[in-house]
């Protein structure tokens, strides 16, 4: 038996570029994955919140927890030799050169010859800008490319070359 209304339009106005409107009933197998899908959502929501007491922000702080920390500036705060300077000078002129200047007076990065130092111009302050960067201006993590030492040395040749207190 065929149902009469079936494939009838509704004959109000809901009619655009000769498209009618029909009231036919949704596929059996559309409205059994649609109330699966309710289904399984309000399951799940209460096994998340309620039964494994599961959170992002729990997942978060374990994720944070077992991350492995960023490594503090190593300095040995010691007395700043010449031989520090001078290899901080070779190393400062291959690095540095491009964004402060041969002269340290800046050009991109800022200028290293002044009393004014945004990140601190004592010497452990250096080596931590140097060491960590700034990526919000543009400088970039020397940390791992030049290592402790070399960091050590290029912040002896600023702090001694610059205004840095």
């Amino acid at each position: 038996m065929s149902d009469p209304t079936r494939d009838q339009p509704l004959g109000h106005a809901h009619e655009a570029d000769g498209i009618e409107e029909y009231d036919n009933q949704l596929p059996l197998w559309w409205v059994g994955l649609f109330v699966g899908t309710v289904i399984f959502g309000i399951v799940y929501a209460v096994d998340y919140h309620f039964i494994s007491h599961r959170s992002q922000v729990k997942e978060y702080d374990a994720e944070m927890a077992a991350a492995p920390k960023a490594p503090e500036a190593s300095v040995a705060v010691g007395a700043i030799t010449p031989d520090m300077i001078a290899a901080g000078k070779e190393i400062f002129a291959a690095n540095c050169v491009a964004c402060h200047g041969a002269d340290m007076h800046g050009g991109i990065g800022p200028n290293l010859t002044d009393s004014t130092w945004i990140h601190g111009g004592t010497y452990p302050e250096i080596v931590h800008t140097v060491t960590f960067g700034v990526p919000e201006k543009g400088m970039i993590t020397w940390g791992p490319i030049l290592g402790p030492e070399k960091i050590a040395q290029v912040a002896a040749f600023v702090h001694s070359s610059g205004g840095g207190q």
